[in-house]
């Protein structure tokens, strides 16, 4: 895909930035030390364990045998994705060196990091097992929050842990409750670890991802898919989910250093995982509209 790099004329611009929030995903990565590298490329092990229960004492034999099941995983890599941009030296000079430096800024904040969340939702909502409430349109705070509350409930009644709940919510329900400014909405918001609004276009059940080759699909990104459904809002117990960056790199390559062209080079790519531990679904509870 060729760059499009319009110089200024003798004078100088704002620059012109397109509103795009941070990755909203970040704090599910995963502690490297709990991860292993599998014995054939792109998979990766990470552990699972469980414990028998309590028995009867007896005072002559004493305690019943128990036992520890700790199995690895093995798992493929799911998400290998990646470009390559390049600025000629003269344009990005006559640019007033704003091409380059400020296109790699606009890939990381306007395609990475949406890329990244809407890719991590839809895995975990395209997990068997999880908690969900679907079909729902709210119309008022007071149907929210009691859909918050059924949601609290089940988890509770699950037994997840109630630290490292992350409650991902779109903007519009979230300050819904927050501008009942009622003891109950204070009550059951205070209740998450963390509250992170999801802009709706990272937020559906399935995404496309597209190649960046074949014809419709040269700019590459995402785009929600057809039989995708919005999400209202999805709580995260954070050791529910597998989420590991086994591999990012973000080169530059200056002009100097370029056989090809006189142009200097931004290479990225990300490699790694997002999975959902399966002993640990009930950890998971997502609304759908």
């Amino acid at each position: 895909m060729p760059n499009t790099i319009t110089l200024p004329k003798g004078f100088t611009t704002a620059l012109d930035e397109v509103y795009q929030a941070a990755a909203c995903t970040s704090d599910l990565t995963c502690d490297p030390a709990l991860v292993k590298a599998g014995a054939n490329a792109g998979e990766i092990l990470y552990p699972q364990i469980s414990v028998s229960g309590l028995g009867d004492y007896d005072r002559n034999t004493g305690y019943t045998s128990g036992a520890i099941d700790l199995k690895w995983k093995t798992a493929q890599c799911n998400y290998d994705r990646g470009t390559k941009i390049m600025v000629d030296a003269m344009d990005d000079q006559e640019s007033e060196k704003l091409a380059f430096a400020m296109g790699g800024a606009e890939l990381m904040r306007t395609k990475v990091a949406p890329e990244g969340d809407a890719f991590t939702f839809a895995v975990i909502a395209a997990t068997e097992g999880i908690s969900k409430m679907e079909g729902e349109t709210f119309n008022s705070a007071a149907n929210f929050l009691e859909a918050l509350i059924t949601a609290k409930s089940k988890m509770d009644n699950d037994e997840v842990p109630a630290e490292n709940r992350f409650l991902y919510v779109t903007s519009d329900l979230l300050n819904w409750v927050m501008g009942l400014d009622t003891t109950k909405s204070r009550e059951i918001l205070a209740t998450f670890a963390k509250k992170i609004v999801v802009p709706q276009g990272r937020f559906y059940t399935a995404i496309d991802m597209l190649d960046g080759k074949t014809p419709g699909e040269e700019l590459g990104h995402y785009k929600k898919a057809e039989t995708a459904k919005d999400i209202n809002f999805m709580i995260i117990h954070k050791p529910a989910v597998m989420k590991y960056d086994k591999h990012v790199a973000k080169d530059i390559i200056p002009a100097s250093s370029n056989a090809d062209a006189d142009g200097d080079i931004l290479k990225y790519r990300k490699y790694g995982l997002v999975d959902v531990y399966k002993n640990k679904t009930a950890g998971i509870y997502m609304c759908t509209k």
